[in-house]
């Protein structure tokens, strides 16, 4: 089953600091791998310092976010658009688009709702992320057009878990650290 336009959220089982608590969405998913960006991981990097062109287009918080452990020194652009057919970006799901960096930020910049830069991306090579869904490390769930942009990224996994139907949702009152209980 393709995980391509859903999101991965981590259980909290999953420990690896990569992907702890993390929602992933999921931009591809075939037989030969699996390819998402983690949508709440803001960096400190301001996109002013590394993509200036693109500075003033970016929905706040206006910083690079972490898409992942693979290739961190290469940027993707996720955008949202008014128009359908823009040059320079590749609709994917809900709205959500890919919008080619090196395409002059001005050819699309009136056309863009929401943005959002990622330093790298979160990859999986071919059954690797089936075998992490077998072992229950993530939850599969619907994404909503406004979860890659959101304005408060880190909440954005207890609340997506939070708006799942029960028993999920209540993964969203689990503790960081459940010792401390």
């Amino acid at each position: 089953m393709s995980t391509a336009g859903r999101m991965l959220v981590a259980s909290p089982t999953l420990l690896d600091p990569n992907f702890e608590r993390a929602v992933v969405l999921m931009l591809e998913h075939s037989d030969e791998g699996a390819l998402g960006v983690v949508l709440n991981r803001p960096s400190e990097l301001p996109v002013g310092d590394v993509m200036a062109p693109w500075a003033t287009l970016v929905t706040p918080p206006s910083m690079v976010f972490e898409g992942g452990p693979v290739s961190t020194d290469s940027a993707l652009g996720l955008v949202r658009t008014r128009e359908r057919d823009v040059l320079g970006i590749r609709r994917l799901e809900h709205d959500v688009c890919l919008v080619d960096l090196d395409t002059p930020a001005e050819l699309v910049g009136d056309s863009l709702t929401a943005m959002r830069l990622f330093a790298g991306y979160s990859g999986w090579a071919a059954g690797q992320l089936e075998a992490e869904l077998d072992e229950d490390a993530w939850f599969v769930v619907d994404a909503l057009p406004d979860d890659p942009f959101s304005a408060d990224p880190q909440s954005l996994w207890r609340r997506v878990l939070r708006r799942q139907p029960h028993p999920l949702s209540l993964v969203a009152s689990f503790p960081k650290d459940p010792a401390l209980n």
